[in-house]
């Protein structure tokens, strides 16, 4: 399998990373586009080095180079994976601005009808957000919002990345190990409300009395 991955400026670029590492780990060939806010974005909110992320990709494009293999159709791949994607490439790509050789590969992915995952990376989303992400998701597009889920009982950051990582992966039918799966839920047992008897506050009398010294 080859997949292309993307890291765009927008704020969780670890989650991005994480993706990559975890292809490494699966056998995935990866060609690796981090944009240039994405870079300053990833040596901002980790001790990674834009070199050291390099490192974990089979091949690594420059993010101008549109001459890139990826840039063509004709070079086959299994789809791509934006993440995180900011919505200035969101929007990129849903009207086919191919400025840049992530929104290229993202039109490309699209129109050679590959799986194209986008984790979009914003807080609040404004109508013009949800309705790039509609339209994406209409075109085949499969949105996956970097939220974490809870029910896994997370201890770390790490937890909820990778967590969020091997959502994204399971686009493609491959799974992270050593992930939490839902595998349903035992019924807790209930309490019925007790209703508290007649008498004074818990607390005590709500006015205050002096209390004269023998």
């Amino acid at each position: 399998m080859r997949l292309v991955v993307g890291i765009t400026g927008a704020t969780g670029s670890v989650i991005g990373v994480r993706i990559v590492r975890g292809l490494r780990t699966l056998g995935v060939e990866t060609h690796l586009v981090l944009s240039r806010w994405g870079r300053a974005t990833l040596e901002m909110e980790t001790d990674l080095s834009a070199a050291e992320v390099y490192q974990l990709a089979d091949r690594v494009h420059g993010c101008g180079h549109v001459a890139a293999p990826i840039a063509s159709g004709s070079f086959h791949t299994d789809g791509m994976i934006i993440a995180p994607c900011s919505m200035k490439t969101l929007a990129a790509v849903r009207t086919g601005y191919g400025e840049g050789l992530i929104p290229r590969a993202a039109d490309v992915t699209l129109k050679e009808r590959r799986r194209l995952v986008l984790v979009p990376r914003e807080l609040p989303l404004s109508e013009i957000h949800l309705e790039n992400m509609l339209a994406l998701s209409r075109m085949g597009a499969v949105i996956v919002p970097p939220v974490p889920a809870f029910y896994t009982r997370p201890t770390t950051v790490e937890d909820i990345v990778t967590y969020i990582a091997a959502r994204v992966l399971d686009q493609f039918g491959l799974e992270l190990p050593g992930v939490p799966r839902w595998s349903g839920s035992q019924p807790r047992r209930t309490v019925r409300y007790q209703p508290p008897l007649p008498g004074p506050p818990l607390n005590g009398p709500t006015t205050s009395a002096v209390i004269q010294p023998p």
